[in-house]
């Protein structure tokens, strides 16, 4: 084996004492965990990116909303006044912010479903199969 442990070479497997084998398992584990809240956080990072654009565009369809709320009254105001082209102007502009809202909270729902659920789906699931591994291992070595 082109292993190191501690400084030397180590010795193949079935000669190492069982105070070796559980240093070594130790310090793997440590690493693997190590590695695995990295995996963790970087995904964590990823939907919390995509929960954040998802608010903001919610945030920017709510707005246009309200904006569209106050072109519409001003709308049912100028349409008393019977004037003709000057309200279908302001229920052209109307129809436009409706729909340029409706777009963005679409868009908005869709960036927030795909940082829901926000737990690390691929780091959890790394994580188990490197139990599963461990304790495979330490089955296998018992019964030899």
């Amino acid at each position: 084996m082109a292993d190191v442990l501690n400084g030397r070479p180590a010795r193949p497997l079935t000669e190492q004492s069982t105070a070796e084998l559980v240093q070594r398992a130790s310090e793997q584990i440590s690493r693997l965990v190590r590695d695995e809240i990295t995996l963790a956080k970087a995904e964590l990072a990823e939907k919390g990116k995509h929960a954040g654009i998802g608010i903001g565009l919610f945030g920017g369809g709510g707005v246009l909303a309200g904006y569209g709320v106050g072109a519409l009254i001003a709308t049912a105001i100028i349409a008393l006044d019977l004037v003709l082209p000057l309200w279908l102007a302001s229920l052209i502009v109307t129809v436009v912010l409706f729909l340029v809202a409706g777009v963005l909270a679409l868009l908005g729902k869709k960036q927030v479903s795909r940082a829901v659920p926000p737990e690390p789906k691929a780091a959890l699931a790394g994580l188990k199969a490197d139990v599963d591994e461990v304790r495979h291992a330490v089955k296998e070595r018992s019964r030899v």
